[in-house]
């Protein structure tokens, strides 16, 4: 299912209207909003290029205009269109001349499915890079803010790149007495710097990469008429004209180190506790997402919540409770390993993060924390006060964008935690149960998949011939969260546009398998269909797989009928045939569903060794007129006369049996003789239908 109704702009390069129209119906299908234009000629295109396109399809030929000419044509006008290729074959001959000359896919004319699949992959880097674009144009207009700021700032600040000078402000020129900046360009830092503190600027400054990022030294400055001043300076990360270098500012003799000092910490400290602020501490963070990207370093951000937090302050009071979370802040600070960095986050919370430490290294000490606040008194003006503490952790590593989302799951994780004084280490799963809690199809099918919990019911296939034959089709079912059933259509279809459907058919295949074992060790003789949607028809690895499912579970292979659909044989009718015979081969019957809807139904039948033919549901819906009974039974005795066994579904009466046993019909199946069921529970013995 898409969620995203973002409408697609979608130009097609095809001499074929109907052909452009069935591409169209195709997007559509698949859940896009799709505006659509076809081309033919040169002059479509030029025309077509006066708005605006996301996504250009090229038939493998075209008379008038040549993929390759439109390809170059829209290379020209600059226009950032995804462009896919569609070839005459999967030959990668065809395939790598279509991407040596410039399009950003290609694939066989006819692959409609992964066609699906590529153009949302293209749609989604076109997206991409259009974000990207648009930061660029903020990056650039906030670097000429910063500029303005820099050139207009009363301290002295200045860029260094491998020790030399690659910008300075004219506070800084101002400072050392220089009067044009391309001479101080040329000039190294420390040449700036007395002597006598030279060799120490010198092991500062290559040490400071693996300094913490707001480090400072003091030492002494050399002005250009060789004054000198006390100068204290300040250090950090950035980046200038693309290039990783040092900030360096610098405050000169009107400036008071302590006093700044002293300032930045009272900025930096809650305080009630002494702690880092919660302002700072989103700052720490921002800077341990860069060094996670940069250097690939893991930490571990740990949301720790004060249990009956209200109870306490209701019974402490205003003062209290302040006294009681300077205590408490003690307790952490004693408890937490010096390179921990600890803040006050909220009233009822703190934050801790611990560099170069994955939550799993983190959590012994965690748990020792948490066991020793729990076994500690607190002492508040003559009252003893008792608390217990939630701890939700998360990771932060070089896959961290954005900082407010691990803060989001490791306080999530503390505030799931039912009774408190408990720990909870995040699991990507938990993300996953909240998309699908939302309502998120895609996320109930690969939560499903995850955890194993689809539902599998059996509908018995019923002989109108005598046999006793136990035939039960499997059909799966999906819950949602709120325990509703989730229509087989909707999340089935989901499941093929987020291509998950090959893996649905893997989970199905292997349960019924294994249920069908154990139910044929009972004594019964019950053969399963089983459905295959078209991604499986296009596995290769599927009959192997199959085959060393079977042996395991020492299933006989005659004991499954795969199930494919009419639709999906049509459109991959080379696939369809070799897994007949691979199947054939395999000792596997093969079953054709919701047959004699094509515009020519048994040419299907020509190439594929179907045993079992399943008959739309359409048919067996609309038996109330002369003429749809004699369309059926005129379609049955062809059925009959090349040896299939023929499947009536949808039965949902009596009143047509006579009609269907006068055609010579095998099967039936439908909610008259019993609906779905989780047990396999139907008396294939008894006739009286």
């Amino acid at each position: 299912m898409i969620t995203d109704r973002k409408i697609i702009r979608l130009l097609i390069l095809e001499d074929s209207q109907n052909e452009a129209a069935r591409i169209v119906s195709l997007f559509r299908n698949a859940g896009h909003a799709t505006r659509a234009q076809r081309i033919a000629s040169l002059d479509d295109l030029h025309l077509a290029l006066n708005n605006t396109w996301d996504l250009c399809i090229a038939a493998s030929h075209c008379q008038q205009l040549t993929p390759s000419v439109a390809l170059q044509t829209i290379q020209r006008t600059f226009r950032d269109i995804a462009f896919i290729q569609l070839t005459e074959s999967a030959d990668a001959t065809h395939l790598t001349a279509a991407l040596k000359q410039g399009a950003h896919n290609a694939l066989a004319q006819g692959e409609d499915e992964l066609l699906i699949l590529v153009a949302n992959q293209e749609l989604a880097n076109l997206s991409a890079r259009r974000a990207r674009r648009e930061a660029e144009v903020t990056l650039r207009e906030t670097e000429k803010r910063c500029q303005l700021l820099l050139e207009s700032s009363v301290d002295a600040i200045a860029y260094v790149h491998d020790g030399m000078h690659v910008y300075a402000n004219h506070a800084y020129l101002k400072l050392f007495g220089y009067q044009d900046a391309e001479i101080l360009e040329g000039i190294p830092i420390i040449d700036l710097i007395a002597s006598k503190d030279q060799e120490r600027f010198r092991e500062f400054l290559s040490s400071y990469p693996n300094a913490d990022a707001d480090s400072s030294l003091t030492c002494t400055g050399v002005t250009t008429t060789h004054d000198h001043f006390p100068a204290h300076m300040s250090f950090s990360a950035a980046q200038y004209d693309g290039e990783q270098c040092i900030q360096v500012l610098i405050r000169g003799t009107n400036h008071c180190a302590e006093l700044e000092q002293k300032l930045r910490e009272l900025r930096s400290q809650d305080q009630v506790t002494g702690l880092y602020n919660r302002q700072y501490f989103l700052q720490l963070l921002d800077s341990a997402v860069e060094r996670s990207i940069n250097n690939h370093q893991a930490n571990s951000l740990a949301y720790i919540k004060i249990d009956n937090y209200s109870s306490l302050e209701a019974d402490l009071g205003v003062t209290g409770i302040d006294l009681f979370l300077a205590e408490l802040a003690q307790k952490l600070q004693q408890e937490l390993s010096a390179d921990a960095q600890l803040a006050r986050f909220a009233d009822d919370a703190f934050c801790v993060l611990a560099p170069d430490t994955t939550p799993q290294q983190h959590k012994t000490e965690l748990l020792n924390l948490s066991k020793h606040v729990d076994a500690h008194l607190f002492e508040i003006k003559g009252r003893t006060a008792h608390t217990t503490l939630s701890i939700g952790v998360a990771i932060l590593n070089d896959k961290t964008s954005k900082p407010a989302k691990i803060l989001a799951r490791a306080q999530r994780c503390a505030e799931q935690l039912p009774q408190g004084n408990a720990l909870k280490i995040h699991d990507p799963a938990d993300d996953l149960a909240a998309a699908a809690n939302r309502g998120d199809i895609i996320a109930m099918v690969q939560q499903a998949l995850d955890s194993n919990n689809f539902k599998l019911l059996f509908q018995p296939i019923i002989s109108l011939r005598g046999e006793d034959n136990e035939l039960y089709e499997v059909l799966l079912r999906l819950v949602s969260p709120q325990g509703e059933e989730v229509a087989p259509a909707d999340f089935l279809n989901a499941a093929i546009t987020a291509g998950l459907a090959d893996k649905i058919d893997r989970w199905v295949l292997f349960n019924s398998i294994k249920l069908l074992s154990e139910h044929r060790n009972k004594g019964h003789q019950t053969r399963f269909f089983i459905h295959l949607s078209s991604a499986s028809l296009q596995d290769p690895s599927l009959l192997p797989w199959l085959k060393t499912t079977l042996e395991a579970a020492a299933l006989p292979a005659e004991a499954i009928i795969l199930q494919v659909r009419e639709v999906d044989a049509v459109t991959y009718l080379k696939q369809a045939k070799q897994l007949s015979n691979g199947l054939r081969e395999l000792g596997c019957l093969i079953a054709l569903g919701q047959f004699g809807c094509a515009l020519n139904p048994f040419n299907t039948l020509k190439h594929l060794d179907a045993q079992f033919v399943k008959v739309d549901s359409s048919f067996s819906k609309e038996l109330n007129t002369d003429t749809e009974q004699k369309a059926l039974k005129g379609m049955l005795t062809e059925l009959h006369a090349q040896n299939r066994q023929s499947i009536i579904p949808a039965v949902e009466s009596a009143s047509i049996l006579s009609t269907l046993w006068q055609a010579g019909v095998h099967y039936i199946q439908g909610y008259y003789l019993q609906g779905p069921s989780q047990a396999m529970s139907y008396d294939f013995s008894s006739h009286d239908i």
